[in-house]
C-alpha cells in the first residue's frame, strides 16, 4: 500500500511543490529477533548459546542480508522515494536523537523507574506494552475452591500461593461480618490467615462473590492491592516455572502446576466444584500467541497522561486532520484512556537504554551524549548500564524528526511539519498516536505531520488477513511478475475507498493487467497514425484550436477529468481518481473518440487525439509509472515524464 504515498509523491512533484518522500527502515527490535530466534531453532540452535554482543552481531548480519530484499520490492513497485537520504533506526546519529528526547523525558519528570506488573512473555522472554497483548476467548475452567468459611472463585488455581488477600464487593451484605477480619485458610502446603478486605472492583456476580487477590499476578489485583496496602508475592518466574513459594510444585510449568494443584485440592476436599465451560478473555502474545504472565518486573516507564493532552488537542483543534474521519474516535479514544508506557524491552536486538545503575548507592544516571564515568550521585565508580533495550515503538515514534535532523543539512527547516503521515490504520496507536506525542514534546509549537491518512489491510482473496503461519501470504514480487507493476498499484486503489481492507483478488489484477495493454495499444494505434507529413504540435488543452465539433468535444471533457482527477486527489480520494481516470479513458476515449476519429485523421485532429491522449497520460502517471513514462517517451521523445507539469486546470 506504499502505492497512495507514491500516488502523493508523484502527484505533488508533477504540481511543481517541493516533495520529499524519505526512505527509511525501523529495525522492529522484538519481530525481528522472533524470526531471528526462529531461524536459529531450525539450526538446532538457541539464543542462550551466544552472549549478547555476539547474538547482536549475528541479527544485524541477518537485517543487512535481507534489507535489500524489502527495497527491490519497492523499487519493482516503482516507489519514487529519496534513496540517497536513506536512514535506519539504528543508525547512529538516529539513536543519539533518542537518547536525547529519553534524557530530556527524565529530566522533565516523565520518565521513572518502578517495579510494576507488565505483560510478560515467558516464552520470548521479554515485556510487552499493552497494544502488544491480544486478548482471546478461551474455554476454560473456573475452579470454586475453599478459603475457610468463605468459597471463592477463580480461573487460576495455581497462583494461589501469592494470594495476599480475599476480597468483596463493599455492598454484598453476605460477606459484610467478614469484612476487616483475618481468615484461616488450607493452602494444600498449609494452614495460613488472610484478610478480606472489601473494594468496589469486585464483582459481586461473579462467581460466589468472592475473589482471591494476587497482587503479583493480576492486573485488577494489582489495583486493588495498591488502595489496600497489601503485600506483592510473586510465584511464578519470569521462565514460566512456579518458584519456591509454590512447595512442592516448584519448577513446574504453570498448566503442569495447576493441574497438580487441583488433584491436590480435591483429594483434601478443598476443592468445591469445578464450571468446564466458563468461557472468557485471556491476553496472549501478539507474536507467538502463548498466553501473557502478569509479573512484577522493575523497569522504565513514559508518564502518558501529560504527553496525551497536546495531541489530543492537536486533532481536536484540526491542527492534525485524520483521513478518513472516521478514524479520528479511534485516535482519541486511545489517547483519552492511555496508561503509562512500558518501554523497557528484555531483547538484545534495539537501542540500549542509556542508563547505569550504581552498585553502591542503587541510584540511576542518565547519560544521552556519553557513558558516564561515575554516579551522578554518589560519585561511585561502580555502575552499570541497564542491560534493556527500548521498545521499538519508542525510537520510531521519534521518525518524523530524528530522520529529518540527520539527513541533509536544511531538511528539517525546510520539512518539518511533514505535510502527510500515510500508514495502516492498524498501527494508528501503536505507532501514530506516539509519533504525535512525542513531537509534540520535543516542540509543543509544531506538530509532526498535518494529516494523518489512513489505508485498509489487504487480504488474501478469501478475506482472511496474510500470514506466513498460515501459508497465505503472497509474494509481491511474484504477482508483479505475473500481472505487471502498474496493474498492481492499479489494482490495490482502484475500486476500494481509503480506510477500507480489500482482498487481493485476481480476476481485479487481470482486469488491470488489459487496462495496461490497453493504453499501450493506444499509443500504438496513435504513432501509427501519425503521418510523416503532419507536424506534432503538442499543446495544453487551453490552447488547442480544435475544427471538428468531436473534438471541441473530447478536449472538453478531458479538462473536465482533468478538473475532476486533481480534486478527488487533493482530498485523497484515490479511488474515485482512478474510477474516474479509467472509466473516461476506456469507455469515452478509446471505444468513443478514438474509433470516431479513425476515418478523418488530419494535422488539427491528430494533435487533438495526440494531446488528450497526453494529458491523460500524465493523469495516470502517479498510478500507473512504468507504461505512462515509456508511452510518453515513445510518442514525445520525452525521458522522463516528471518533468512535464500536472496538466492546467481550466476554469469552466
Amino acid at each position: 500500500m506504499y502505492v497512495i504515498e507514491d500516488i502523493l509523491i508523484r502527484y505533488h512533484r508533477m504540481r511543481g511543490d517541493k516533495t520529499l518522500w524519505l526512505a527509511g527502515a525501523d529495525h522492529a527490535g522484538f519481530e525481528t529477533q522472533f524470526v531471528f530466534e526462529k531461524k536459529l531453532q531450525s539450526e538446532g540452535k538457541s539464543r542462550f548459546d551466544f552472549d549478547n554482543d555476539t547474538l547482536y552481531k549475528m541479527i544485524w548480519d541477518f537485517v543487512a542480508n535481507n534489507r535489500p530484499v524489502m527495497e527491490a520490492q519497492l523499487r519493482k513497485l516503482g516507489f519514487s522515494l529519496d534513496w540517497t537520504r536513506k536512514k535506519f533506526t539504528l543508525d547512529k546519529d538516529v539513536i543519539e536523537i533518542v537518547y536525547e528526547t529519553f534524557e530530556k523525558l527524565y529530566k522533565k519528570g516523565l520518565v521513572y523507574r518502578a517495579k510494576r506488573l507488565v505483560n510478560y512473555c515467558t516464552f520470548d522472554g521479554t515485556s510487552f506494552s499493552d497494544l502488544e497483548v491480544i486478548y482471546e476467548e478461551k474455554k476454560n475452567s473456573l475452579y470454586y475452591m475453599k478459603y475457610g468459611p468463605l468459597v471463592v472463585a477463580t480461573t487460576r488455581p495455581e497462583t494461589k500461593f501469592g494470594d495476599t488477600a480475599v476480597a468483596v464487593h463493599p455492598d454484598d451484605k453476605r460477606y459484610k461480618k467478614y469484612v476487616g477480619q483475618e481468615i484461616e485458610i488450607e493452602t494444600v502446603l498449609g494452614k495460613r490467615k488472610i484478610k478480606v478486605v472489601s473494594d468496589k472492583a469486585v464483582d459481586p456476580e461473579f462467581g460466589t462473590g468472592v475473589v482471591k487477590i494476587t497482587p503479583a499476578h493480576d492486573f485488577n489485583d494489582f489495583e486493588i492491592a495498591q488502595r489496600h496496602n497489601l503485600e506483592m508475592v510473586q510465584v511464578i518466574n519470569y521462565d514460566g516455572k512456579m518458584n519456591k513459594k509454590a512447595g512442592k510444585f516448584k519448577g513446574m510449568y504453570v498448566r503442569q502446576a495447576r493441574k497438580a494443584i487441583v488433584e491436590e485440592m480435591q483429594k483434601k476436599g478443598l476443592m468445591e466444584k469445578i464450571d468446564e465451560n466458563y468461557t472468557h478473555r485471556i491476553g496472549v502474545c501478539y507474536k507467538c500467541k502463548n498466553p501473557i504472565e502478569p509479573l512484577p518486573l522493575e523497569q522504565w516507564f513514559v508518564k502518558t497522561k501529560q504527553l496525551s493532552k497536546p495531541a489530543i488537542e492537536a486533532v481536536k483543534k484540526g491542527a492534525i486532520k485524520i483521513v478518513p474521519k472516521s478514524f479520528e474516535s479511534h485516535y482519541l479514544q486511545f489517547l483519552e484512556n492511555i496508561k503509562d508506557w512500558n518501554i523497557s524491552r528484555q531483547i538484545v536486538w534495539g537501542i540500549r537504554i542509556p542508563a547505569w545503575l550504581c552498585k553502591d548507592c542503587n541510584s540511576w544516571t542518565i547519560s544521552a551524549k556519553t557513558p558516564p564515568e561515575k554516579c551522578s550521585s554518589c560519585q561511585s565508580t561502580k555502575i552499570e548500564q541497564d542491560k534493556d533495550t527500548f521498545d521499538t515503538w519508542f525510537s520510531s515514534g521519534q521518525w518524523p524528526y530524528a530522520t529529518l535532523k540527520t539527513t541533509k543539512p536544511g531538511d528539517f527547516e525546510t520539512f518539518y511539519p511533514t505535510s502527510v503521515m500515510e500508514t495502516g490504520y492498524d498501527i494508528l496507536p501503536w505507532w501514530v498516536a506516539r509519533m504525535a506525542m512525542l513531537g509534540l514534546f520535543i516542540d509543543p509549537t509544531k506538530v509532526p505531520f498535518k494529516t494523518i491518512l489512513l489505508h485498509g489491510l489487504v487480504k488474501d482473496p478469501l478475506g482472511k488477513k496474510m500470514s506466513k503461519s498460515k501459508g497465505n501470504a503472497v509474494n509481491p514480487i511474484e504477482i508483479i511478475e505475473k500481472y505487471g507493476a502498474d496493474a498492481v498499484r492499479f489494482a490495490l486503489v482502484y475500486g476500494t475507498a481509503l480506510g477500507n481492507d480489500q482482498s487481493l483478488f485476481y480476476p481485479k489484477l487481470q482486469a488491470m493487467r488489459n487496462f495496461t495493454n490497453k493504453l499501450w495499444n493506444m499509443g500504438r494505434f496513435i504513432e501509427m497514425s501519425h503521418d510523416k507529413n503532419i507536424e506534432i504540435k503538442i499543446k495544453n488543452l487551453d490552447e488547442i484550436n480544435a475544427e471538428d465539433e468531436n473534438d471541441k468535444k473530447i478536449v472538453k471533457e478531458t479538462q473536465n477529468l482533468v478538473s475532476r482527477v486533481s480534486t478527488s486527489l487533493e482530498k485523497y480520494g484515490f479511488n474515485e481518481a482512478a474510477q474516474e481516470i479509467y472509466e473516461f479513458t476506456w469507455h469515452v476515449f478509446a471505444d468513443k473518440y478514438i474509433e470516431e476519429v479513425k476515418s478523418r485523421i488530419n494535422e488539427n485532429s491528430f494533435n487533438v487525439l495526440l494531446s488528450c491522449y497526453l494529458t491523460i497520460l500524465k493523469l495516470l502517471h502517479p498510478f500507473m509509472p512504468f507504461v505512462t513514462e515509456e508511452i510518453f517517451r515513445t510518442l514525445w521523445g520525452r525521458q522522463d515524464i516528471m518533468v512535464s507539469s500536472w496538466p492546467k486546470l481550466v476554469k469552466s
